[in-house]
């Protein structure tokens, strides 16, 4: 099979394209012809040797895709040869609560990832597409979609009514917009550039506010709803921007901590945590169980993922240059 492999994480240029046996389902697993593919924020930090220590150089990359099974090994059950499937890139966390073990099998990280013809995962962690789902809403769900679940539903509790702000207008964000809207609640979300508030204003969002323009994007929002404050945050700014979620917080809000960020540096605003009764809780991604009641989402409210730009197989190394220059709005996908 045509695979890339990481090789030196010293850039881009350290993407290498080759060739390899297609994989074999072994007991329990699960082998997919891979269709479409996500890349992620943590792709281009891993390829540069920035997402913690170096891996494997022979680690095929990406943690997100759709693709069609084609094989199963002996006691693979709850998924059948031509189902199209997706899964979280943490494979063996399943459902519950999180545990420091699902760090053991990352794909595309400690397992081969789904930049190749083929990818090989354990069967149950397998989610089916339903038939309605084109592969362009099915391929980006499983790493920064999941993880706005987990944020907003599984730990945020969303209702109608609730007003969740987003940070930015990254992949996280723009889900985070996209669920919280399908769940009935306002959103607010925050940007320096007015072109992207506007595609967030068409894709439903309530309070718009440039950064750039109101650095206190804080006391912004609070001016914008009458002093009521976000009843979820999606944090993806780390400690730089920590202070001015809190202060832009609800009472009995819920402030979740995605992006690492600036992780250095005392926890600020430790008066409005009390004061506020503020639930600071930090996330990895999502489980097996958050990533089907997304798919289920998805195919009940027809959600449509907002894709920038798909690039050939061939091409993989431009669409690691494209969205690492930041000019993108939504998905970066490369098609095989």
């Amino acid at each position: 099979m045509k695979a890339y492999e990481i090789g030196a994480q010293d850039g881009i240029s350290a993407l290498t394209e080759v060739t390899r046996p297609d994989p074999v389902a072994g007991p329990g697993e699960a082998v997919l012809k891979v269709r479409l593919v996500g890349l992620n924020n943590r792709d281009v930090q891993v390829i540069e040797g920035r997402y913690g220590a170096k891996k494997a150089p022979e680690r095929v990359p990406l943690s997100e895709g759709v693709g069609e099974v084609v094989a199963l090994g002996e006691g693979a059950t709850g998924i059948a040869v031509g189902d199209r499937a997706v899964f979280a890139h943490f494979a063996t966390w399943i459902d519950g609560p999180f545990a420091m073990s699902a760090f053991g099998h990352d794909v595309g990280i400690t397992h081969d990832g789904w930049l190749a013809d083929y990818v090989k995962v354990p069967a149950a962690a397998l989610v089916s597409v339903p038939e309605g789902l084109s592969d362009e809403q099915a391929a980006p769900l499983a790493s920064a979609a999941v993880t706005a679940w987990n944020a907003i539903v599984a730990v945020g509790q969303v209702k109608p009514g609730d007003l969740v702000l987003a940070l930015g207008t990254g992949g996280v964000a723009i889900w985070t917009l996209q669920i919280a809207k399908a769940h009935g609640a306002q959103v607010a979300i925050t940007s320096s550039s007015d072109e992207k508030l506007e595609l967030a204003r068409k894709l439903g969002a309530d309070f718009t506010i440039n950064y750039a323009e109101h650095p206190d994007w804080a006391a912004e929002l609070l001016r914008q709803t009458g002093g009521r404050g976000a009843d979820i945050i999606a944090e993806t700014g780390g400690q730089g921007t920590l202070p001015l979620s809190i202060n832009a917080a609800a009472a009995n809000g819920r402030v979740v901590l995605i992006a690492v960020g600036s992780a250095d540096g005392p926890l600020p605003n430790y008066g409005g945590i009390i004061g506020k009764n503020l639930a600071i809780k930090g996330i990895t991604e999502g489980s097996r169980a958050m990533l089907a009641g997304l798919v289920d989402c998805i195919a009940a409210n027809g959600i449509q993922p907002v894709v920038d730009r798909t690039f050939g197989f061939d091409d993989a190394r431009e669409a690691y240059a494209y969205l690492k220059s930041g000019g993108h709005v939504g998905k970066v996908l490369i098609k095989l």
